[in-house]
């Protein structure tokens, strides 16, 4: 898994377990909602941290929050 993959992963279980959708991610971030889907598309490489910080703004979490779990635990090494 990708540390891509591994944030949108991250974002839809959230979602998901508060019954909120992706315009209503967009509303609370403060962000656009083509900023939330072209995150999640799966073409895109790059993530931004500062959405991922505003995202996580409007979920109330704190980045500490969002990527402790054994997901990012588990991931491997960008530089071989």
């Amino acid at each position: 898994m990708t540390v891509k993959d591994a944030v949108v992963q991250r974002f839809r279980q959230i979602c998901n377990q508060k019954g909120i959708k992706t315009n209503e991610l967009a509303n609370l971030a403060g962000v656009t909602p083509s900023t939330v889907y072209s995150m999640m598309d799966g073409n895109r490489r790059d993530l931004s941290i500062i959405t991922i910080k505003k995202l996580c703004d409007g979920l109330d979490m704190t980045l500490g929050e969002f990527f402790s779990t054994p997901e990012f635990d588990a991931l491997e090494q960008e530089i071989k």
